[in-house]
């Protein structure tokens, strides 16, 4: 069993390691610390209530904004000559777990 951590991060949670890179959604606030719900080091569980205020995971910004995907959504209605092409490209921030304490 490996070290990870749930962690929340803009109020989305994410399953972390140490050396993880993570996409999250583009942070406007790059000093944003992540809040721990739950550490497993070999088998032995802590889990929050809601948070776990003794165990830290820091992060590091690796790029600031990355395009994710094209999406693209079409719409369509018969019989009445309606189309529309709409899309769009979400943007993330790359993040990397360099510990977990």
């Amino acid at each position: 069993m490996a070290k990870y951590a749930v962690i929340r991060l803009q109020g989305r949670q994410y399953k972390v390691s140490e050396g993880d890179e993570i996409l999250v959604d583009k942070m406007l606030d790059l000093t944003a610390q992540a809040e721990v719900l739950l550490f497993s080091d070999e088998g032995k569980v802590k889990v929050g209530k809601p948070t776990l205020a003794d165990v830290k995971v820091k992060v590091k910004v690796l790029t600031e904004m990355e395009k994710g995907e094209k999406i693209e959504v079409y719409k369509f209605k018969a019989k009445s000559r309606y189309r529309k092409h709409i899309g769009f490209r979400p943007q993330y921030t790359k993040l990397l777990v360099e510990k977990i304490a």
